[in-house]
């Protein structure tokens, strides 16, 4: 028997010896192996059947290494990075019995990726518990208004107005005979009285004037003389003079 033939068999022992229920020998240059991270996570749970295939120079060269998944779900990264980290890890062992090595990093290497999986899926929640946070926060706060938007939104509603205002014209005059729109034409064209006002502001202060025209100047003191005469003469009039020969 050579010496790598020697190893070989060595290894296929202590292999049997450590995983007497995940191992299978399938031919004298093969096995498979049933691997699972330490401790299952629930609703991720996964499990890989590690295939070894041992060339004439094992250990002086890597084994050929595929995997079949049993149970849970990997993506093709993930498979991709499990697969390129046992070649690495085999790389570095050259020259020594491998395979347990190699079983071991993957059984850690899977409980990594669960370990992310399940810190990805934390930080989409707490992401989007955020945003809506945000967005609860923004509709009630409403958007700050600066000159800008108050003028492009004045432009729009002044607009969406003018057209309200043309569509109720048209809808108003839509019955009317021609003659009927001519009046109401006029009709609306017509000054207000405070278009007149506006256009004429000399109107505010002719009112005032006229009035000034016809005042009269009233001398409060003359009328307080005559209504105290005046009540003299009354108190004279009910006066009743009394005398002792009476």
């Amino acid at each position: 028997m050579s010496n790598y033939a020697e190893i070989l068999q060595e290894e296929l022992e202590v292999l049997e010896s450590i995983y007497p229920d995940e191992i299978e020998k399938t031919s004298e240059q093969e096995l498979q192996i049933t691997v699972e991270p330490d401790e299952q996570v629930p609703d991720e749970e996964i499990r890989l059947l590690l295939k070894v295939h041992y060339p004439p120079e094992y250990p002086d060269v890597v084994p050929d290494l595929a995997f079949d998944i049993i149970e849970g779900e990997l993506s093709a990264a993930e498979e991709e990075e499990l697969l390129e980290g046992l070649r690495t890890l085999g790389t570095e062992s050259l020259g020594m019995a491998m395979v347990f090595t190699l079983v071991s990093h993957l059984r850690e290497a899977l409980a990594t990726v669960v370990a992310d999986r399940i810190a990805r899926q934390k930080k989409v929640e707490r992401d989007r518990a955020v945003a809506e946070e945000e967005a609860e926060a923004a509709r009630t706060r409403g958007t700050p208004v600066t000159t800008a938007s108050f003028l492009e939104w004045r432009e729009k509603f002044n607009k969406k107005m003018r057209l309200k205002a043309a569509q109720e014209e048209e809808e108003r005059t839509r019955g009317m005979t021609p003659k009927e729109k001519e009046e109401y034409k006029k009709m609306k064209t017509k000054p207000t009285g405070r278009q007149l006002f506006e256009r004429d502001r000399n109107l505010a202060t002719s009112d005032a004037a006229l009035v000034d025209e016809d005042a009269v100047s009233v001398d409060v003191s003359q009328y307080d003389r005559t209504a105290a005469a005046h009540d003299d003469e009354e108190d004279e009039e009910g006066h009743v003079a009394f005398s002792d020969s009476e």
